[in-house]
């Protein structure tokens, strides 16, 4: 249903974060999804041995440690899952397409769990069930007759590695390479930017670094509502003693009061502790520029230092054993102006010099960062930046210190190990044709999502099948996509919940409902197990352990077996051997692994045993698997021709920068209900945070509603989104904020990031004017 962004509440109250809210947040949920009685569960069973993986985000988890060892979020993603509730046959023969639509992102899914797979065609109109023979020999039939190079085999970071490595072979071994995958949407720029300048394109911490370190920069990311599990690290680090600094644009109740659920004290007393020691409101993309600042401080103090005999602040040694490319960052330093550095960045040189000084002083510094980095044009050169900041001081390979990049989906690091993506290397490939010699795989590089969407707007690609995800919703131009799916030939979704993308579905449309995290998958009567891969590159054990609602539900595994034998049956594959047990995919993977991730060796007994293993990051040990053979020192300008910047030379200094984030009822694009609690939003999503004094420019009042137009590169395309509620916020003028995804459709689907075509959903050009409506009423009075 439409949203009345009249009816939205805001509440400037100052609750802690965590806390009592959390707990009762975690209550209502379950009872919400009609399963109260599975509360105890979900909180003593998620990431514990022998039980499931949280279905919620890639954070690490402490074997051994706690008896709770999940959060707030992580139970919203476990009840909706768990739940009981599931749309019956009268439910889909009752709606159209058009009515499907008609329901808010939030209604979709809160329809339940999909219980048998479903076909649409374009005669009938609607979702109908079929059955399984069916949806294998539908999908045989409908690609045989497009071919390998009208397809696309996207894969979300909700599947398991299991699940990923068979899609990415059933994809390879039919001839596709047409792999998007999720970190196409999210940490793209991370691993791009990390593998040049340290060798690998992963993370170098691991959970107890959070235990070691003295400074702790937490950048564009808002861990209390996107990974709460983070905020207990954080929590835990600053009480301590170590000093934790947020770098982000807004101003976010997590840093300012924190109660976490497991500290009794706070409990008891109903309140929290500010666990940033300093909060710096960047502007939108300005970290580049204050990264620079705080490098350039930091070399004028090791000027005084030499000069006075003082122990230098940055680390000589390390310099010139392990790295390359410093004299050449020291002269861009030394070149660079003051002017442009404060003016860019949005921070005062008092408080760039002030976080300079706490980086020289603190032993062992970690940076973590997440889609506030990653969402911009300019993200792989911040990111660089960033590792520079880190090499100065000899911050990386060392205890308490290292380049964090949190994941956001629970695998969407492992689908990458696991070869569901586009373009992988050659020795992958080999290792992948030799495993399977009588299989014809290609070794193409393939599109990645913004080529798929490309494609689909340009109405030349005649099949997506998507494992698990939101794919038209969770990208840039989303209006755009989902009429555009709606004109392919063919549609395939594994899910286990509706969204918006299944009510666009092509002349052919399957929609197949698949296993859980949390549902027991029981193949010829054998419980199976499968794997995912966190954030600190740990590959944890994962079983389901409740019924599965319908015996008509499937595994992931199995599934895309079946979509196997029917694409690749004369491959010399064993597809129904490997559905039966989940150790033999396993077992492959180990053989494909070899000579890559070693640490695959015995993959099924270290499962068994430990039920995790640990791959070796080469960066962490100090190995630099680069060019050079060192880490690199990177030189990139300070951005000032982005895309904000172009729309300001046509529009004016109207034009605000534009970021998308989350709520606090929200995962990715999963809605679970209308409130933002720690940003004191209630009963609504159609909201637009701005500066007082961005308010005032406009002639705009504090919770009137507002029409916002995306102004950036422009094309034939309108892209407007109406009816929003302003809401004052602390946001550095020049800003603003809104929700993903309803703020996605101003995003064009070629504003992108450099070198990655990531789309840089974090820096949207827009115009705030008084929505349609007021101003109609004004005219007319």
């Amino acid at each position: 249903m439409t949203e009345d962004p009249n009816t939205i509440r805001i509440d400037r109250s100052n609750h802690p974060a965590g806390g009592w809210g959390a707990v009762k947040s975690t209550f209502k949920v379950f009872r919400l999804q009609e399963i109260a009685g599975k509360v105890g569960t979900g909180l003593l069973r998620t990431n514990q041995p022998g039980a499931f993986d949280c279905p919620g985000c890639a954070f690490p988890d402490k074997p051994g440690k706690a008896v709770v060892d999940t959060c707030e979020q992580g139970q919203k993603a476990v009840a909706w899952e768990m739940t009981r509730k599931a749309p019956g046959p009268d439910f889909f023969a009752g709606h159209s397409l058009e009515q499907l639509r008609a329901l808010s992102d939030y209604e979709l899914e809160s329809q339940g769990r999909l219980t048998v797979p479903l076909l649409y065609t374009t005669e009938s109109g609607h979702y109908t069930p079929i059955g399984w023979d069916q949806v294998f020999e539908i999908t045989g039939r409908e690609l045989g007759a497009l071919g390998p190079d009208q397809a696309a085999f996207y894969a979300s970071g909700r599947s398991s590695n299991e699940a990923a490595f068979l899609w990415q072979l059933v994809a390879r071994a039919w001839g596709c390479s047409n792999l998007p995958d999720s970190s196409n949407f999210c940490h793209e720029p991370s691993g791009y930017a990390l593998k040049a300048a340290i060798g690998v394109g992963k993370g170098t911490c691991q959970l107890d670094d959070f235990e070691r370190a003295n400074l702790i920069l937490v950048i564009g990311q808002n861990p209390a509502t996107n990974h709460p599990r983070m905020m207990a690290a954080l929590h835990d680090a600053a009480r301590r003693g170590a000093k934790v600094v947020a770098i982000n644009p807004l101003r976010e109740r997590g840093f300012t009061n924190f109660s976490d659920p497991k500290a009794v004290g706070e409990m008891l007393t109903g309140r929290g502790m500010a666990v940033a020691h300093r909060i710096i409101q960047v502007r939108i993309g300005g970290d580049l520029a204050l990264f620079k600042g705080v490098m350039k401080r930091l070399l004028e103090l090791d000027e005084q230092a030499r000069a006075s005999g003082a122990p230098r602040p940055i680390d000589e040694a390390f310099i010139a054993q392990h790295t390359t490319g410093f004299e050449a960052v020291a002269a861009d330093l030394a070149a660079e102006s003051w002017d442009l550095l404060v003016a860019e960045s949005g921070v005062r040189r008092e408080q760039i010099d002030e976080l300079a000084q706490l980086y020289a002083e603190a032993p062992a510094t970690m940076a973590t960062w997440c889609m506030g980095l990653t969402h911009h044009e300019h993200s792989v050169a911040t990111i660089q930046t960033l590792a520079n900041l880190l090499l100065l001081r000899g911050n990386i390979g060392r205890p308490g210190a290292g380049a964090m990049p949190v994941r956001g989906h629970s695998n969407v690091q492992g689908d990458r190990t696991m070869g569901a993506t586009s373009t992988m290397p050659a020795r992958w490939l080999d290792n992948l044709t030799g495993e399977f010699p009588q299989a014809a795989i290609t070794r193409q590089a393939g599109l990645d999502a913004a080529g798929v969407t490309e494609r689909l707007l340009r109405g030349d690609l005649g099949a997506l099948l998507s494992l698990g995800g939101n794919f038209a919703v969770a990208g840039p131009d989303s209006t755009r996509v989902l009429a555009a799916l709606s004109g392919c030939r063919f549609t395939l979704h594994i899910a286990t919940k509706l969204n918006r993308t299944h009510c666009h579905p092509g002349q052919v449309g399957l929609l197949l409902p698949t296993l859980g995290r949390t549902d027991l998958d029981l193949q010829q009567g054998r419980p199976q197990v499968v794997s995912v891969e966190d954030s600190t590159s740990t590959v944890r054990s994962s079983r389901g352990i409740q019924a599965p609602l319908a015996a008509t539900m499937m595994s992931e595994p199995a599934i895309v077996c079946g979509l196997g034998q029917a694409l690749v049956p004369a491959g010399g594959i064993d597809w129904a051997a490997m559905a039966a047990d989940y150790g033999q995919i396993r077992e492959h993977i180990e053989r494909v692994q070899r000579g890559i991730n070693d640490d695959f060796a015995d993959f099924n007994r270290k499962l068994a045993e430990r039920g995790r293993l640990t791959l070796t990051n080469s960066a962490r040990e100090r190995q630099w698997k680069t060019a050079s053979g060192k880490a690199e020192f990177n030189v990139h300008p300070v951005p000032t021709a982005g895309a904000v910047a172009r729309a300001r030379q046509r529009h004016g200094e109207a034009v605000l920068a534009l970021m998308t984030v989350r709520s606090h009822d929200q995962f990715n694009t999963t809605v679970y209900g209308p409130d933002d609690r720690y940003r004191g939003v209630f009963g609504g999503r159609r909201v637009v945070f701005l500066s007082a004094a961005d308010l005032q420019a406009r002639g705009l009042r504090d919770g009137q509603l507002v029409d916002l137009h995306g102004c950036g590169d422009e094309d034939e395309h309108e892209r407007v989104v109406r009816g929003f509620k302003a809401v004052r916020y602390d946001i550095p003028a020049g800003c603003a904020a809104a929700y993903f995804p309803e703020a996605t459709p101003l995003l064009a689907a070629s504003n992108l990031s450099l070198h990655t075509r990531t789309p840089a959903y974090k820096d949207i050009p827009v115009l705030v004017r008084a929505a349609r409506q007021e101003q109609d009423t004004a005219g007319a009075s």
